[in-house]
């Protein structure tokens, strides 16, 4: 374990009494910190900088020539090259060239704060400020840069008043935010502005060969430290994506409106953070909480009503051709899976092994028409005549475990805002306390009719479907319901601000390996881990116990299955891995009752592991090949660890450091000696031995492998 690794242990472990709880502050999710124009100025400066609290970390803010342009150098060696800033208008002058430095305003703070739930319950905020503020000469239009600096890296952001010289609404049409991190740094990246949002393979190329790609995007420099570029706080302003304008230099590229304009907003406004994450190994980043802590506290005030847990569903029967959402698919009938016999038999199971929930997809009218294409057919309220959803929310209740909603829209956002109260008031009456949303559509074509009745198509991360999952959010809330939104805007951390919006997909998950496409290769979940999970949780659905589901005789002579060659390329112990490597508040046990029935040794590791932690620490892992990660439970004294290996063998070497005082038992569930994802993925060991923390584990990881493992505090 790196010391930085074990430093951030030692902050997990402030005193309870040093920390301060989120207050809750008004809920208006447009409203921005006050901000006000800068007095006239008595001093123009050339150049500014600040340094992170320990010094390891430096921001240079310089104007060249009217342009603004800032440096980052990390440990006394660049990351961050000569790299521009500005914005610009359709209605106005912008804020791009003829700029200078009026005012500099330093600060620092030192404060923790807790989690209502979240991979770890304290979080420290220790940053240093530099409220920066310029004006465009001619005319006179002044606007601050907001930077604040962290151990962990940094985040800026643009913060225009309301002033004289700007009209009360202007249209942002380009953002020059620039990020000069040289060609040859190396990049791991999914392209964005295509048609499967961010549902791609990760690849590993020299900057230099990125055209346009998502952020989080992961780098290494080749003096070996490690960046993460993304942005936090994302409200009322479009996704940005990072373009190569030039060799080298990445540029912030907003996803545009229909109407051709990125931005349209009201004066005063923020920007969303633009962040680096910066540390000397891989496991930095996964130990950093910067995003977090550049996102406003809690707006939402007590969100008790949602639980951490687990949930099974009716939902991997669909995928792997077990039954359909609809009643009548084609010339198919008799295979719908939603039904309310079914979903009281997996009630049952939930119920048997604590699980906290049953999704079911495909109880709605709306799944037997084109609703791919025509998100108009769906309605959020109607059942099919098969599904009884006050008798299965009496049942749940009866049993100790709840409905879980889903809502698919099929990118009709329209639609859905149109039914979106009565839908939400027929779950709370039910008793739900979370719903999945769906927004399968291709990237551009999320449909909004306007007050005329024209359709208008947006991206998925445009400025008007941020507003759309802000507004759902919200009014979720209201009814006591969390969110866990697929195919999703990225996530910006506004789990802080809105913390019943508590998973969401945007990344390649586990029903990829069931479509009879390429399946998740085994450098997937090495890729995530290090690339899209910095941006916060992720419902990846977890838990396939049946590696291999295309290979089974179909369900019916006439409903084939897909190609075998679709299947899931981890061993056993990978999957059960999972449920640590990859972090979520909710959990999915996806396979079957049945599945789980054939090796209940195996499945005991997933009834035992929580979802929510009280500290979590990356211990080891290099981006794309393996990960090592251990949690403590929040409500027991137990740990847990996940690791995870791409397609080659390895034996990792875990010191246990992160081990309170005291004996626990090692409960081990890791590859056995003949397993490999290819040939044997289901050869597991299981095994028991008492340990300290001053022992260290080594654990065999066979090709796409993993080990599991709880250690019970005794």
């Amino acid at each position: 374990m790196s010391m930085r690794s074990k430093g951030l242990i030692g902050i997990c472990l402030f005193a309870l009494m040093a920390c301060t709880s989120e207050t809750p502050i008004a809920n208006e999710a447009e409203s921005p910190p006050a901000i006000t124009a800068p007095d006239a100025p008595q001093q123009i400066f050339e150049t500014t900088s600040v340094a992170s609290p320990d010094g390891e970390i430096e921001f240079t803010l310089r104007t060249d020539g009217g342009l603004l342009r800032y440096t980052v150098d990390f440990q006394g060696e660049p990351v961050i090259g000569q790299s521009r800033l500005g914005l610009r208008f359709a209605e106005s002058f912008g804020l791009d060239d003829d700029l200078e430095i009026i005012g500099i305003e330093e600060s620092e703070s030192d404060k923790t704060w807790e989690q209502p739930w979240g991979e770890r319950r304290v979080v420290r905020d220790n940053h240093t400020e530099l409220l920066i503020n310029l004006r465009r000469a001619e005319p006179d239009i002044r606007f601050n840069v907001r930077v604040r600096v962290f151990n962990d890296g940094f985040g800026f952001r643009y913060e225009v008043p309301e002033q004289a010289n700007l009209p009360a609404t202007v249209s942002i049409m380009d953002e020059l935010t620039e990020f000069n991190v040289g060609a040859q740094t190396d990049s791991w990246w999914i392209p964005s502005r295509m048609y499967n949002r961010y549902e791609y393979l990760y690849q590993n190329t020299p900057v230099g060969e990125i055209q346009m790609v998502h952020t989080p995007v992961t780098m290494r420099t080749d003096f070996g430290a490690h960046l993460s570029i993304h942005e936090a706080a994302l409200i009322n302003y479009s996704g940005m994506s990072l373009e190569q304008e030039r060799e080298g230099v990445l540029e912030a590229s907003l996803a545009p409106r229909s109407d051709g304009k990125k931005v349209v907003v009201n004066t005063p406004f923020v920007t969303p953070w633009r962040t680096i994450q910066i540390g000397d190994e891989a496991v930095d980043l996964i130990n950093s909480d910067l995003i977090l802590n550049l996102n406003e506290p809690n707006k939402l005030g007590d969100v008790s009503y949602f639980e951490p847990g687990k949930y099974a569903g009716i939902w991997w029967d669909q995928h792997i051709r077990n039954g359909t959402w609809g009643q009548v698919q084609g010339e198919l009938t008799g295979l719908h899976a939603a039904t309310t016999e079914r979903t009281k038999a997996y009630m049952d199971f939930a119920a048997e092994n604590g699980f906290k929930g049953v999704l079911v997809e495909g109880w709605n009218i709306g799944w037997d028409d084109d609703w791919f294409n025509n998100g108009d057919v769906f309605s959020f309220t109607e059942t099919y005549d098969d599904f009884d959803i006050a008798a299965v929310a009496a049942y749940g209740e009866q049993v100790g475990t709840r409905l879980i909603g889903h809502h698919e829209t099929s990118g009709n956002i329209t639609n859905y805002e149109t039914q979106l109260e009565d839908a939400l008031d027929l779950y709370q009456a039910s008793g739900v306390r979370v719903i999945k949303s769906g927004y399968v559509a291709d990237d551009g074509n999320l449909k909004f009719v306007d007050a005329n009745g024209v359709p208008r198509y947006e991206y998925h991360d445009s400025q008007p479907q941020v507003a759309h999952h802000i507004k759902v959010v919200q009014r979720a809330h209201e009814h006591q319901i969390a969110m866990n939104p697929h195919e999703p805007v990225k996530d910006t951390g506004l789990r802080r601000t809105y913390p019943n919006w508590v998973s969401r997909e945007g990344a390649r998950g586990q029903e990829f390996n069931a479509w009879g496409v390429p399946p998740n290769g085994p450098d997937h979940v090495p890729n995530l881990i290090f690339t899209r999970m910095l941006s916060g949780p992720m419902d990846y659905t977890a838990g396939a116990f049946d590696l291999r589901p295309n290979e089974k005789p179909p369900v019916r002579d006439d409903f084939q299955r897909n190609s075998p060659a679709s299947r899931i390329e981890h061993t056993l112990a990978k999957e059960l891995a999972l449920y640590v490597a990859l972090y979520s508040p909710i959990q999915m046990v996806v396979d079957s009752p049945e599945e789980y029935a054939k090796r209940p040794d195996a499945f005991q590791f997933i009834k035992d592991v929580p979802t929510d932690w009280e500290h979590s620490v990356a211990l080891d892992g290099e981006i794309g090949e393996f990960a090592v990660i251990a949690r403590k439970d929040r409500s027991r004294d137990d740990w847990y660890l996940g690791a995870v290996t791409d397609a080659n063998a390895r034996a990792v070497e875990v010191e246990l450091s992160f081990l309170d005082d005291g004996n626990y038992e090692a409960q081990i569930y890791r590859d056995g000696p003949e397993a490999d994802y290819e040939t044997n993925p289901y050869d597991i060991r299981i095994e028991r031995r008492t340990v300290t923390s001053e022992d260290r584990l080594v654990l065999p990881l066979a090709r796409s492998g993993g080990a599991a493992i709880r250690f019970k505090k005794l």
